[in-house]
């Protein structure tokens, strides 16, 4: 068809005698112009995009602070001040760079939920999605690291809580904490450390998006009916109908971003970050950051040896405290993502045509807000019980809720293609048990 033709640009005398030496420009035809997409994307689909873009947003303006910026103790916290008062623009690259780590998580928490909503983690996606996990987590290890380097009294003694977290791994987790501090306590080691790998790991990250954007591109992009494309009359070129779409979207999101850089910029931190570290006064209440939270919730939702004395009790020989039993369900909130595809069996990926799993998508969305509410409160009083309710609903929804409605749940019949209900063309069905060919790569 004529709207898969190459660009014009590769008939050109040079393009064409690079790209006989160097295929890059065939590369970017065919991945941006020839790329067939789904003809019914929304804009929830914008987020991909803009998590590309954010992010390199922030490696040129980390490199930029990074210019300025001294990793010692004695000087760090002077030294971002400095930026802010001295370097020109400073206070504008700082903004943006803080902010935008905010944006970041903001945009790729969306994007998982799209995901989640979507069916977007089924076959044949369950490396694209696993990929997308891996790249969460190593959001938050820079997100964290770089939290700490303004070395203000939040970044100190959030560093000083996380990293001891560890030690309660058995047999090696006090060598671990030394490890990472470099010593005995958070202190310059420990900011140099961090400084130089939260440097290093946006690079990485980079190279883990190149690995999903190339996942992606294997089996295509899912789309709101969660139906595979049946041919060229389900498909529409990248290039100029998403690239339109992403640039409108990227508009709309530097206007969002753009109110808190100039009208709010210390609105999603913390005040405290604001006194230099010192590490003879404790914090009232420390608290990491607000995309933190809901993790932090979970990690403080285990009661105080309940599981060490159930296990005492029963097996006599196995001990388990607390502590590691909150680090554990901290990382296992994250892990039961890595085994979704396999623990959501339904043959029908969109939420569109499963109405009981649509229902406890919203459940399980309020949840997770919950979370990050009580994660951002004491652990005392209501919030204590609030924070374990929340904790055992997020695992029973992966754990218990997602098995049990692919066996039980009646789904509603599938349009038998994408072009039919986009181009008017009348709504034919297959029903949801020969939905089960769409799982073949």
């Amino acid at each position: 068809m004529a709207q898969f033709e190459k660009p014009v640009w590769l008939e050109n005398g040079l393009v064409r005698w690079v790209d006989h030496r160097l295929p890059i420009f065939t590369f970017v035809s065919h991945e941006l112009y020839e790329y067939p997409t789904p003809r019914n994307l929304n804009y929830w689909w914008n987020f991909g995009s803009l998590a590309g873009i954010i992010l390199v947003i922030m490696i040129v303006t980390g490199i930029t602070l990074a210019m300025h910026y001294t990793p010692h103790t004695a000087m760090a916290f002077d030294s971002v001040e400095r930026i802010m008062r001295d370097v020109k623009y400073g206070w504008l690259i700082r903004y943006i760079h803080m902010n935008g780590a905010s944006m970041f998580f903001i945009i790729v928490y969306i994007h998982m939920f799209r995901g989640l909503y979507f069916g977007s983690y089924k076959a044949p996606r369950e490396i694209l999605w696993m990929l997308g996990v891996v790249i969460l987590l190593l959001m938050m290890a820079t997100a964290f690291m770089g939290y700490v380097l303004p070395w203000g009294q939040m970044s100190f003694w959030g560093a000083t809580v996380i990293t001891n977290l560890f030690s309660a791994i058995p047999l090696v987790g006090d060598w671990i904490v030394t490890l990472l501090w470099g010593g005995f306590a958070v202190d310059n080691p420990t900011l140099n450390r961090f400084y130089s790998l939260h440097y290093l790991m946006p690079f990485v990250l980079v190279g883990v998006i190149v690995m999903h954007i190339w996942a992606l591109h294997v089996h295509g992009s899912n789309n709101p009916i969660g139906i595979d494309t049946k041919g060229e009359q389900d498909v529409i070129p990248f290039h100029p109908y998403y690239t339109i779409k992403d640039m409108f979207g990227l508009g709309v999101f530097l206007i969002f971003f753009s109110l808190f850089i100039f009208f709010a910029p210390d609105y999603l931190g913390h005040p405290d970050n604001y006194i230099e570290a010192n590490a003879l006064s404790t914090p009232a209440h420390i608290v990491p950051e607000w995309y933190f939270l809901p993790f932090y919730a979970i990690l403080r939702a285990v009661p105080a040896n309940f599981v060490g004395e159930w296990a005492t009790a029963w097996m006599g020989f196995i001990f388990i405290e607390a502590k590691l039993a909150g680090v554990l369900a901290m990382f296992g909130s994250i892990a039961v993502l890595f085994i979704l595809p396999w623990l959501d069996r339904s043959p029908v990926r969109s939420s569109r045509f499963r109405p009981m799993y649509k229902w406890f998508f919203w459940i399980f969305f309020i949840d997770c807000i919950v979370l990050g509410y009580v994660g951002a409160k004491p652990a005392e009083g209501v919030y204590i019980a609030i924070g374990r309710v929340a904790t055992i609903w997020y695992f029973a929804h992966f754990l218990v809720i997602m098995p049990l409605l692919a066996k039980f749940e009646k789904t509603r019949d599938l349009p038998k293609s994408i072009s039919e209900p986009v181009l008017g063309g009348g709504i034919g069905s297959i029903s949801a048990a020969t939905a089960k060919p769409m799982e073949k790569a």
